[in-house]
């Protein structure tokens, strides 16, 4: 019933910029939140920045200062800017949603998008 559709990924050098997009759609009731995580080859899936339905956002130490997330109105779509990249931001990023789909029981439920490749290499 939703889907996560990323985009944004990509090549690009150190102190480069990306944006990230996530949007999600279809029977959305409610966002309760979404965020961004990443995973590098041999690492552990980490948070890298989320946002609250009332809006308070919270970033991974490693990225604060240089990513901001950001939100539609309607609460479902996401952007990530991410300046000043750095190799070690290398990863595979997913967006990652938990959504109301329907007012029962186990109406909320958390969804993954696909991944979107980033790498930062000279």
């Amino acid at each position: 019933q939703v889907q996560l559709m990323e985009s944004g990924g990509g090549l690009v050098q150190p102190g480069g910029s990306l944006r990230l997009s996530c949007t999600a759609s279809g029977s959305i009731v409610s966002v309760y939140f979404m965020a961004w995580y990443r995973q590098a080859p041999g690492k552990q899936r980490e948070l890298v920045a989320i946002v609250s339905s009332g809006g308070t956002t919270n970033y991974a130490d490693s990225v604060k200062g240089r990513f901001t997330l950001s939100r539609d109105s309607a609460r479902s779509t996401v952007n990530l800017q991410m300046d000043s990249l750095k190799p070690e931001d290398t990863a595979i990023y997913y967006c990652n949603a938990n959504i109301r789909v329907n007012s029962g029981p186990a109406g909320r439920r958390e969804y993954w998008g696909q991944g979107t490749q980033v790498t930062v290499s000279s």
